[in-house]
């Protein structure tokens, strides 16, 4: 019985791997290639394994991009969460939130792009783009940028504003610096980071907190 679950044990560590090598393949082939040119072939040539072996593990093309979507979201979700959880104040948790997403866009430039071509390209059963859908439960990161500007303004640093209204704000800045070509060529990561950071704290704090950060600079 023993030796049975070790044997168990090491078929499922052995199916783990071969389904991140998968998406491995995957993540690369969207960078290259885009979502309506990948098919299964194209993702087994770079993960060098037969087309067989990845139907193996996902049923279909839109089996293993759902799956490589739900990866994808979890892995950027706990980098940016796993920052933000180390602040203790909502002007840091804001300041953490920024960069951090900005971050992980430039450390994870083939994640990122991977993940809007999914979005915007993959299709659901009923043939409805992923990026038309309309969330019934708010994603972790915009539920936790929503509570750091509740939590501000409850406590008086942050200024009278519509929350929703400045998330997506604050969201487009962070995702535009992907999508748009033109800034990327004109602006260094790090220099946007720090420019799109003073612009949304002098938006969002109160008139005290924004003459006590300039007064600090």
């Amino acid at each position: 019985m023993k030796d049975a679950n070790k044997e168990k044990g090491r078929q499922s560590f052995i199916a783990e791997a071969r389904r991140e090598q998968i998406i491995e393949a995957a993540i690369k082939t969207l960078d290259d290639i885009g979502y309506v040119k990948a098919s299964l072939a194209q993702i087994a040539k770079n993960a060098d394994i037969s087309t067989g072996l990845i139907s193996y593990h996902f049923s279909d093309k839109s089996d293993l991009m759902n799956h490589l979507l739900t990866n994808l979201l979890e892995r950027s979700t706990t980098y940016i969460l796993e920052r933000v959880g180390k602040e203790d104040t909502p002007q840091k948790k804001l300041h953490a939130f920024i960069v951090a997403s900005l971050a992980y866009q430039g450390t994870h430039r083939e994640r990122n792009i991977a993940l809007l071509e999914i979005i915007f390209n993959a299709r659901t059963p009923d043939n409805i783009p992923y990026y038309k859908l309309s969330d019934d439960q708010e994603d972790l990161i915009m539920k936790e940028l929503r509570q750091i500007l509740y939590d501000g303004q409850e406590q008086g640093v942050f200024g009278n504003f519509n929350v929703d209204v400045m998330c997506n704000l604050i969201q487009g800045g962070i995702g535009e610096y992907t999508l748009n070509n033109s800034i990327t060529k004109k602006v260094d990561l790090e220099t946007y980071s720090i420019e799109l950071t003073n612009i949304i704290e002098k938006a969002v704090f109160s008139s005290k907190e924004t003459n006590l950060l300039n007064d600090g600079r």
